[in-house]
């Protein structure tokens, strides 16, 4: 009986390393007839990134105003104020009276934080109060003419 067990055991190494053998074969003569034929030329904009399908207009390290750092900070808190909501909305039944009160001063002190930002003018985007960024004309060369 233990001897059956080291034959069945020897003749699946013997398949798996068949099969691996094979695979690398088949992998091997794949790129071998893709070196040797090379039937896809290499195009222009071949490497070239993209999203989308929308062409690249200019450099990526382009300035952003102040302005939209402070709104995607902002939409991150809030963001987090969801997530912290959501756990309470689930177990708003065992947590009584002093989970509300507990969620209503974490709204509280959100919801100051809000009228912050709405007092200060954060959440009023003009083109006139950006003037740390370059206008959009100026950030990005025309189509093309990069680099």
């Amino acid at each position: 009986m233990a001897n059956s067990g080291l034959e069945v055991l020897g003749a699946t190494i013997f398949v798996l390393l068949c099969v691996g053998m094979g695979l690398t074969l088949l992998a091997l003569i794949r790129l071998m007839t893709k070196v040797v034929l090379k039937t896809e030329k290499h195009k222009e904009g071949k490497d070239a990134p993209y999203e989308c399908g929308v062409p690249l207009l200019g450099d990526a390290r382009t300035r952003f105003g102040v302005r939209f750092y402070l709104v995607a900070l902002s939409f991150v808190l809030f963001d987090v104020e969801t997530v912290f909501l959501i756990p309470y909305a689930v177990t708003f039944k065992q947590l009584g009276r002093e989970g509300l009160y507990a969620v209503l001063i974490f709204v509280a002190i959100l919801a100051l934080g809000l009228f912050y930002e709405l007092e200060r003018g954060l959440l009023t985007w003009s083109d006139s109060e950006s003037e740390d960024a370059p206008a959009p004309s100026e950030a990005l060369p025309a189509a093309g003419h990069g680099h």
